[in-house]
């Protein structure tokens, strides 16, 4: 149980090697932080990893070590492209694209007038 707790609460162990109820104000700011949580929810976030590492033999446990992970460049793919028609041209070739823009929840008509621009220059103009 204490290997998963190191794996699971990894961030926390990068405070102390075996932190305890006494660094309870520094593992709730690194859930704040790291996991941009409200004050309540770090509260709760701080009791549960408490519970769990009284519960937990670390004195049993090694030390779980990072390892760099060797990543296999993937293979190219080949793409072989189909015969032309007779003549030489495609015919009845059309390429459609559908663009989504997520707008911003803003009353500023500048905000909607530059994104507007830049799909204009970028996209139809260029």
């Amino acid at each position: 149980m204490a290997e998963a707790i190191r794996e699971a609460y990894s961030d926390i162990f990068l405070i102390k090697e075996n932190p305890g109820t006494g660094d309870k104000t520094a593992i709730n700011g690194k859930f704040k932080s790291y996991h941009n949580a409200s004050d309540n929810t770090a509260s709760l976030m701080t009791k549960t990893f408490l519970s769990l590492a009284e519960l937990a033999d670390f004195k049993g446990s090694t030390q779980i070590k990072s390892s760099v992970v060797n990543h296999k460049e993937p293979e190219k793919a080949s793409f072989e492209s189909p015969p032309l028609p007779t003549n030489g041209t495609p015919k009845d070739l059309s390429l459609n694209y559908n663009i989504q823009v997520h707008l911003p929840a803003t009353k500023d008509v500048e905000v909607y007038n530059a994104i507007f621009k830049s799909i204009k220059e970028h996209l139809i103009d260029h």
